[in-house]
């Protein structure tokens, strides 16, 4: 069972600093937090030198203070253990703590995870700070957990100085046992890359054309997450030890670390670090989401992957102002409402703590321009009011709306290897980053809940089938065990959707030397006899429905041209241009009570929304609540009781007409209401319900 947050009543709070304010102000700071409604505070995840100022000796004055004067206002306190950024005089002694870029750049001090996790001496610091500070804080009346590190695997999440080399060349032993093993893995009979000595075994480097051995590649990143979970490991094994009544977390979601094993080995719960505002500047970070209809909105994905860690979470950095440091991440700021619009994203998902980054906004340093509620000045503004207005509004919810899961009986499956082996795949990666976006996309529009499923060797056959749909976009690697668990889940009476370029590698990375889509040629009953790839220059060919459907569809990216091998298969839609015109694109296979779907292409919105429409799949609250585009529908459930928290959220500017067709509890002004309401621009609405309100009308 995923680990989970567990809490009596919901929690809000702020991440405050001590030490970069002076003393004077931090008792008016621990009074105004009560009256905006704040009950926790995370602390001191950047603070090593001022624990410990010179080596091995430590201090704790300024905390112990800190600490207790938050105790005295009532305020509970998470502590951040410092080991995201070394003292200068650790660094300065040994240098071999920091990273190296791949080309072999050493990185300096002066900014912030510039450490490397495999070298011997920072692990050995690292767990003697942490050591000291449970043995100081463990039992501490005020202190109710820990945050281990921050943001593993931020900034940076490739590891190149001479303790990774070492440490991989050991992984890769453990791994293989042999050489022989290893080079068979890695296909090294390729380009005469065969190694006859471990000494020769080393991480990627820079090659002429930047195209590493992709197998060499795919463990490489196991590997980075194998020893950031290693150092978690190494820190949460002593605050268990010394701190055993306190919880431990960390917080993220970042590249290269498989966050459900870092879960489930180290932590009780996970947290995530939502910032929605990223939105505005998606386009020229990340290509593939330059034309994101979503914006904001799609931080409620971001939000699904953390639950599908951690069913209920903590929000451990909430943006609270606009964002930006002193080079980069220049964010405008959050509109009137919207700070309000995202910490409720974040409930809506799961999250049964929210935390805001920051109380105020540094005046030193990187982050000098990324705003937490209070700005420079410290006298009131619009964001401490909207920090009110939801501290009174939680005062009422607070016991109403913790424990309660989110739920949908959609997921959009996904795994860290094809996650890992697409960024260097040009093919899949993107692919399957497109099809993602695109179906949340459709999901989001026809307002039907999404999970994501990450599919891994401990995922079993309930996990799966508590869902009716899944959709699992481009696994190109795809092994024999998640083909038969996936079959079994057909069996059962689920509904599977697979895109173009499925089942063509194994867990190496290596072809099959199969008809496609390989394992799951069978269960889709197809086999690809054909295929190209849609360059930039070329226009996608478009499908033609069985049925006469008159939608239009483009089959973008990539075509699959199918061949029929089963006599059950229903071919859906064919190509309607193109050398390949009149070749299946789309066909449906029954097998056992379920249906496997396959797609010969890379989906859009057009495309997903029109298997939405042909599995004749709707809003659950659909019968009596219409809503239109722009409002997200959310819905948290108790399963002891039954009753259903409906949020709706809207992303908009505009005002939103909703349309209620039976009476629900409005939790926000504790009253019945029922028939036409209008959600204000970045508004939002939660509705109570349970299985036997009646319908006024259906």
């Amino acid at each position: 069972m995923a680990k989970s947050l567990h809490l009596d009543r919901f929690q809000l709070g702020v991440c405050y600093y001590p030490e970069q304010w002076p003393e004077t102000l931090w008792a008016d700071d621990f009074r105004r937090m009560r009256e905006l409604g704040f009950g926790v505070i995370r602390i001191a995840e950047f603070a090593w030198t001022i624990f410990e100022p010179e080596e091995g000796g430590f201090s704790f004055d300024l905390f112990d203070r800190a600490i207790a004067l938050a105790h005295e206002h009532g305020l509970q306190v998470i502590l951040g253990t410092p080991t995201a950024t070394p003292p200068a005089w650790l660094t300065h002694t040994y240098p071999e703590v920091l990273n190296v870029t791949q080309t072999g750049v050493q990185y300096q001090h002066g900014m912030r995870r510039h450490y490397t996790y495999n070298a011997p001496i920072y692990r050995e610091l690292s767990a003697r700070i942490v050591r000291k500070l449970a043995e100081h804080y463990g039992q501490h009346p005020a202190v109710i957990g820990w945050q281990i590190d921050n943001e593993l695997n931020c900034e940076t999440n490739v590891f190149y100085a001479a303790a990774d080399q070492a440490a991989f060349q050991a992984w890769g032993q453990r791994k293989y046992g042999s050489l022989d093993a290893l080079n068979r893995a890695w296909g090294t009979v390729f380009w005469n890359q065969t190694y006859t000595d471990w000494a020769q075994v080393r991480l990627t480097g820079p090659t002429p054309s930047d195209s590493p051995n992709p197998h060499q590649a795919l463990d490489e990143k196991r590997f980075f997450s194998d020893s950031a979970i290693s150092f978690a490991r190494l820190q949460s094994d002593i605050l268990r030890e010394l701190a055993p009544n306190q919880w431990v977390t960390t917080n993220g979601l970042y590249g290269h670390l498989d966050n459900h094993q870092l879960t489930e080995e180290t932590l009780d719960f996970f947290s995530y670090d939502s910032y929605p505002n990223f939105s505005t500047i998606l386009g020229s970070l990340v290509p593939d989401l330059a034309s994101d209809p979503l914006r904001d909105r799609r931080w409620s994905w971001f939000l699904s992957v953390v639950r599908s860690i951690s069913p209920n979470f903590c929000v451990m950095e909430q943006q609270s102002g606009p964002g930006g440091w002193t080079n980069r991440l220049a964010q405008p700021a959050p509109k009137p409402g919207q700070m309000r619009l995202w910490t409720y994203q974040s409930i809506a998902h799961g999250a049964d703590m929210v935390l805001y980054f920051r109380w105020r906004t540094a005046t030193m340093g990187t982050e000098i321009y990324w705003h937490g509620i209070n700005d420079y000045h410290n006298r009131p503004n619009r964001r401490v009011a909207e920090a009110a207005q939801v501290g009174r509004e939680l005062e009422t919810l607070a016991q109403r709306v913790v424990g309660c899961r989110t739920t949908a009986h959609v997921a959009i499956v996904s795994d860290y290897d094809n996650e890992w082996d697409g960024e260097l795949d040009s093919w899949h990666g993107p692919y399957t980053r497109q099809s993602v976006q695109a179906w949340f996309t459709a999901l989001q529009f026809q307002h039907i809940p999404v999970d994501a499923l990450y599919l891994r060797a401990v995922t079993t056959l309930d996990d799966s089938t508590q869902y009716q749909v899944l959709v699992y976009p481009h696994p190109a690697i795809l092994t024999e065990a998640t083909a038969a668990l996936l079959t079994a889940y057909v069996q059962e009476g689920g509904t599977i959707i697979f895109g173009c370029r499925t089942g063509y590698k194994d867990v190496t990375g290596q072809c099959y030397m199969r008809p496609l889509p390989g394992p799951v040629a069978e269960l889709c009953g197809v086999t690809v006899e054909d295929f190209t790839r849609i360059e930039p220059v070329e226009r996608a060919p478009c499908l033609r429905w069985r049925d006469e459907d008159e939608s239009i569809m483009t089959a973008d990216g990539f075509n699959d041209i199918l061949q029929v091998t089963a006599p059950g298969v229903d071919v859906l839609a064919e190509y309607a241009e193109g050398y390949y015109a009149g070749a299946p694109a789309l066909v449906r296979n029954t097998v056992g009570n379920g249906s496997a779907y396959y797609y010969g292409a890379v989906f859009n919105v057009d495309s997903a929304q029109a298997l939405l429409r042909h599995m004749g799949l709707a809003s659950p609250v659909g019968d009596w609540l219409e809503l239109p585009r722009p409002v997200e529908l959310c819905i948290r459930e108790r399963a002891a009781t039954g009753e259903r928290i409906i949020f709706l959220l809207n992303y908009s500017d505009a005002e939103q007409t909703i349309m209620l067709q039976k009476a629900v509890t409005d939790l926000l002004v504790e009253e019945q209401v029922q028939g036409e309401m209008v959600l204000p621009p970045y508004g939002v609405r939660m509705f109570a319900e349970t299985d036997e309100t009646p319908l006024a009308s259906r």
